[in-house]
């Protein structure tokens, strides 16, 4: 069986539902609430375990966690070719590549 344990979880207030809200961000249909944070969490761990099953036993493709994926460290951004302009020609007035000046971006 997976590890449903090193799925992504979080535990939000519910302004609209007046309860924690337990979610996972690799199954993003699901959600749990609850009165309490931890309450929330176990639930939402709990329906995770049990879809992760039922998965497993109908031979559904079971998500694999995001911290248990392997990153390549590139993706492709389209942008428009006036920003793509600009952002050269502020990487070349920084001295530092195109890939570093956008990298520093997205960072802050």
């Amino acid at each position: 069986m997976s590890d449903f344990t090193h799925y992504t979880y979080r535990v939000l207030w519910s302004a609209e539902d007046g309860e924690f809200v337990g979610q996972v961000a690799e199954f993003p249909s699901l959600s749990w609430l609850a009165p309490t944070q931890s309450e929330a969490l176990q639930g939402i761990v709990g329906l995770v375990e049990d879809v992760v099953e039922q998965m497993e036993q109908t031979g559904e493709r079971v998500p694999e966690p995001y911290s248990e994926r392997r990153y390549s460290g590139e993706f492709k951004v389209r942008i428009p070719p006036e920003l793509h302009r600009s952002l050269a020609i502020q990487a070349a007035e920084e001295h530092v590549s195109l890939n570093r000046l956008v990298s520093s971006r997205l960072a802050s």
